[in-house]
């Protein structure tokens, strides 16, 4: 009969390698099985617009060469299974009135509902899904929020998109801003994934480089600080919010800006302990991408704050084009910061838990 010791060694031994074994790396699958949160479309009606108002670049790149073929191609290439697109800055913008930038964004909303997410083609069929534009330029106007909180509902209820786009300010007025605060009960009341998008700020310090390569960054950090202190976070709980490019600077300097949060909160909410989160737990919240950030510098940081699960893959194309190889990996440096159990998760599997739609159709 064995000794006590002997069957807790054989016990212990087995846990020990039951462990190792669930933690030990997974190849990753072949194929296309990636599903890329944060990429562009440019339809050609929506690319005349802009040239007609003299936009021939956006964030200091020319605007790129885009089709739904093209992004076919691109995902084809790459191991992607699936695009959800989006439009990026000026958005609607440009446009001079609350009419032609409502109209607009529904031309571009019906695009994507239409030609990409719920399309006829074969070719096309599961390969896209889609956040909605939302018709918004000047913020003191209140067609333009009344606009906007009517588009939302449309996207998510008539066109079944997958949830909206919105940039990170308008014209220097950033989210977090009370005039936005109709809009933001109307997303939360949708339960809406809203991915972030940052837009070139006004009045930066010109150092004659393109405002993308950093200008982007600090935007959408503007943005997730600005709505940390306008309670944004724990006003409307239902929205899920993805930041773009690793949520821009926040992940480095989240404690930061976190140090005066606990002074802005009012006596009865310290006295509600049930009630008290601190910043850093709020910020935990946030989803961020990849997008431009595969780099341990970037995703080290980014676990460290969100955790693996609320970190989604993303290539910004076709704005990215010329910086990846000829096919194959498209971001080996997630190799550095992940496992490859933890590369499935960011580059599959966290995003089929957020976007049930589309998991719907990809199931079909």
């Amino acid at each position: 009969m064995a000794s006590a010791a002997a069957v807790g060694g054989t016990t212990a031994l087995a846990a020990n390698t039951a462990a190792a074994v669930a933690a030990a790396p997974a190849s990753l699958p072949a194929g296309n099985y990636r599903i890329d949160v944060h990429c562009h479309i440019i339809p050609d009606f929506y690319r005349e617009s802009l040239a007609d108002h003299d936009i021939t670049d956006i964030g200091g790149v020319p605007v790129p060469d885009w089709t739904p073929k093209l992004a076919v191609d691109f995902m084809n290439r790459y191991g992607i299974q699936t695009q959800v697109v989006s439009v990026s800055e000026p958005g609607v913008e440009y446009l001079p009135t609350s009419d032609a930038r409502m109209e607009m964004a529904q031309k571009l909303n019906d695009y994507i509902s239409e030609i990409l997410v719920h399309t006829r083609d074969a070719k096309l069929a599961r390969r896209f899904g889609g956040f909605a534009l939302l018709p918004l330029g000047d913020l003191t106007s209140p067609d333009d929020i009344q606009n906007a909180i009517t588009e939302a509902r449309r996207a998510i209820n008539e066109l079944k998109l997958d949830g909206i786009g919105i940039f990170s300010s308008y014209a220097g007025v950033y989210l977090g801003d009370p005039r936005l605060d109709p809009l933001m009960e109307a997303l939360d009341d949708l339960g809406a994934m809203v991915f972030i998008h940052p837009v070139t700020p006004q009045h930066y310090p010109d150092l004659d480089l393109p405002p993308f390569l950093y200008e982007f960054t600090f935007d959408t950090t503007r943005a997730l600080v600005n709505m940390l202190y306008k309670k944004i976070y724990t006003r409307y709980t239902r929205i899920r919010w993805l930041g773009a490019h690793a949520g821009g600077t926040l992940p480095y300097i989240s404690y930061r800006t976190s140090l005066l949060y606990s002074k802005t909160v009012g006596l009865a909410q310290l006295l509600d302990l049930d009630g008290l989160d601190d910043a850093n737990v709020l910020y935990r919240r946030l989803f961020v991408d990849t997008a431009l950030s595969p780099a341990p510098q970037s995703m080290k940081s980014v676990k460290e704050l969100t955790g693996v699960g609320h970190i989604l893959f993303a290539t910004d194309w076709p704005f990215t084009a010329e910086l990846f190889p000829a096919a194959g990996d498209p971001a080996p440096q997630l190799d550095e910061a992940f496992t490859s159990n933890e590369r499935l998760r960011v580059e599959r599997d966290n995003a089929r838990k957020q976007f049930p739609r589309l998991v719907m159709r990809l199931e079909k």
